[in-house]
Formats: C-alpha cells, sequence, structure tokens
C-alpha cells in the first residue's frame, strides 16, 4: 500500500480532494484577521458555480450563463460568507453578545455563529414578514428574537442605536467585517472561472452584497490580469430604492430577503453602479416568480429573492454581448420559504387518492 501511494503521488494522482477549511482559511491573506483571531466557522464558502444550460440557451448568442448558489452555505445563504468574519472579529473583541435586524437570512446566519461561538445573539424582526424557514433556524440556533410591529428599516434603526450605546455587538452589513467575508464569493468565481464574468446579476436589498462583491473582484485585479465585470443590480417593483433613489416607506415583495426601504449601504452600492459603468433595475414579482420556476427545472431551488437576479438577467437579454460570460448569483436557498414553493409552481399534485394498484396505475397512464 505504502509503495502504491508514492507510486501515485509520482505520477500526480490524488485520489482525495483537500479538505475545504472555510473561508477565512482559505483566504486570510485578503482578510483582516490574525494569529490572535479566534475563528468561528462552519465551513462555509466554496459555493458552485453552476452552468445553466436553459438560461444559456434563453439568452442565446453564444452567451453562457453561470449560477454561484450560495444557497448552499451552512445555514442556506450568502451571510454565512460574512457572519464567519463578524462573530470572529467579535468574539476576538471580547464581546459576549451580538444583535442584529433581519427580514430572515441575516437571523439565521448570525444566530447559528453566535452559537457556536459561545455568543449570545438577539434579533429584531418585522412581524409578519420573515419566512417561516428562516424564522425556525433562528429560534433552533438559540436566539432570543423580538418581532416587532414596523419594518426592517424601523429594526435596524433600533439595533444601530442600541449597539451604539450598549458592548453589544452589531452584525448587519453596516458592520465592514460582513463585507470583508462576502467579498470571498467574487475571489470564487474567479478562482472557478479563471477570470471574471462580463457581467454579474446580483439582487439588491441592503446592498452589502453588490458592495462586497466589487470588493472582491477590485482586490483580485491587484494580483490577477482581470477585466472587470458591470455589476448588474436588481430589486423587486414594489421595493426597489436604490433604482428609484428615494426612501421606500412600506415596501411590499413576495421577495421578503430584498424587502428593504431604506438601504444602509446606499452609497456604496452607487458608487459600484458608477465605477463598473453597471446599472440598477427593478423587477415584477412575477418576473421574480417566473425565473424562479426556471431555475426550479433545471434542479436549482432558490429562495424568491435569489431568482431577482436572473429575472432582471431575462429583462436585459437584448444588451448582452454575443459571447458573454455572465454570473447570476442566488443569494439562498428555496427551503428557507417554503410556502412561496407551495403556492407558486406548475407541479401536479393529486390528494386523497385511493391506494390501490390499479387505481394508481391508471393515473400514472399505463
Amino acid at each position: 500500500m505504502v509503495l502504491l501511494n508514492k507510486i501515485k503521488n509520482k505520477l500526480g494522482i490524488n485520489y482525495r480532494k483537500k479538505r475545504w477549511p472555510g473561508l477565512i482559511e482559505a483566504y486570510k491573506q485578503y482578510l483582516p484577521v490574525t494569529k490572535k483571531t479566534p475563528i468561528i466557522s462552519l465551513n462555509e464558502g466554496n459555493t458552485p458555480l453552476i452552468l445553466s444550460d436553459s438560461l444559456s440557451n434563453l439568452i442565446g448568442n453564444e452567451t453562457k450563463v453561470f449560477l454561484k448558489y450560495d444557497g448552499l452555505n451552512p445555514t442556506g445563504s450568502f451571510k454565512d460568507r460574512g457572519m464567519t468574519m463578524a462573530i470572529s472579529k467579535a468574539k476576538e473583541e471580547g464581546r459576549e453578545a451580538v444583535i442584529c435586524a433581519s427580514t430572515g437570512n441575516t437571523s439565521a446566519a448570525a444566530a447559528a455563529y453566535a452559537s457556536r461561538g459561545g455568543l449570545k445573539p438577539y434579533v429584531l424582526i418585522p412581524e409578519g414578514f420573515v419566512a417561516q424557514g428562516k424564522l425556525a433556524q433562528a429560534l433552533m440556533y438559540g436566539a432570543e428574537i423580538i418581532s416587532i410591529n414596523g419594518n426592517f428599516d424601523k429594526a435596524l434603526e433600533i439595533v444601530r442605536d442600541l449597539s451604539s450605546e450598549h458592548p453589544i455587538e452589531l452584525v448587519n452589513s453596516v458592520n465592514p467585517y460582513r463585507i470583508q467575508g462576502q467579498k470571498t464569493a467574487a475571489f470564487e468565481i474567479v478562482d472557478d472561472l479563471g477570470y471574471a464574468p462580463d457581467w454579474l446579476c446580483i439582487p439588491m436589498g441592503n446592498a452589502g452584497n453588490i458592495t462586497a462583491y466589487w470588493l472582491g473582484f477590485k482586490e483580485y485585479l491587484k494580483i490577477r490580469n482581470l477585466k472587470l465585470p458591470t455589476m448588474m443590480g436588481f430589486q423587486s417593483e414594489g421595493s426597489a430604492p436604490l433604482v428609484k433613489n428615494i426612501i421606500v416607506k412600506d415596501p411590499e415583495t413576495i421577495a421578503t430577503a430584498i424587502r428593504i426601504g431604506n438601504p444602509v449601504n446606499r452609497e456604496k452600492a452607487k458608487k459600484v453602479k458608477k465605477e463598473s459603468k453597471g446599472d440598477f433595475q427593478s423587477v415584477t414579482d412575477e418576473e421574480i416568480i417566473e425565473a424562479y420556476k426556471i431555475l426550479a427545472k433545471e434542479g436549482i431551488f432558490c429562495e424568491p429573492a435569489s431568482a431577482a437576479s436572473v429575472a432582471g438577467l431575462i429583462k436585459n437579454k437584448n444588451r448582452i454581448q454575443k459571447g458573454s460570460r455572465i454570473v447570476c448569483v442566488l443569494t439562498g436557498n428555496g427551503l428557507k420559504d417554503p410556502d412561496c414553493a407551495i403556492k407558486n409552481n406548475d407541479a401536479i399534485f393529486k390528494k386523497n387518492i385511493d391506494p390501490s394498484l390499479k387505481n394508481i396505475t391508471k393515473i400514472l397512464g399505463y
């Protein structure tokens, strides 16, 4: 066996890939961590970049469309990327508790990583506007949840004020370490493709993620010969403060993860748009659901907000140059919002059927 292994090594045969260590260990040379930083990780990152044949064919013109499926992070969303950094640094700074406002995904990630790191998580959510899958996660991970009669923006205002007056770490995307962790998704895309895409299509809520991706691409530009992508940010029509450049007091959309009327990263996102020569656009809830279904038929189940990136891509079909390489970011897993899937599908679901072989055979058409 020893001789066989020596022969394999000599021939360059590696039958066991090195274990993924989590994004901080993988990219620590690009992150603000030191030997003193206690790394709180669930081996997040390294999510798949999936070539979509159906979308590539739909766009046509020799375009290839890839899907960065961050819904396969440990708690089911891209928020894990930022939270491993935010919680690790909070632990390093001696914090004993963290707090966030959330439409769902942030609460799940904050609760999971805080609990793993031995910190107490507190969460403020808007009453009635957090999908059940996300609420279930936060509860199971041990968060203390306060549901307010107000929207996300009011919840964020409260936690920002509270954290400025008390020794509790705020882990929303105003926390700079969140952005540092989330930028690693851009590194992974370049590492997978060998280049940056021509377009990056991404949903926007608080706009931390589009800010983080752009930071990641720019930092990789310093060490690799990259052409920077055009950043295309998409919001729901009923919750589009960045598209309309206003504050939306009562945002409404089926995509609850981006139901935010006053993004805290507004100015940073506008800078990304300008620097990348990109665009911010809105898509309707109907367009989001159509994209949601298209992805599902290719075996990819994402939450509604994720599908906004694909809806936006389809809306811009005629603007895309021949041979383009495009990445659509899918921010969360479909299991986050099962109610949306149950209410919006084209499947056949027969109920209360007599359980006989003859009857089932007849239904199947044999």
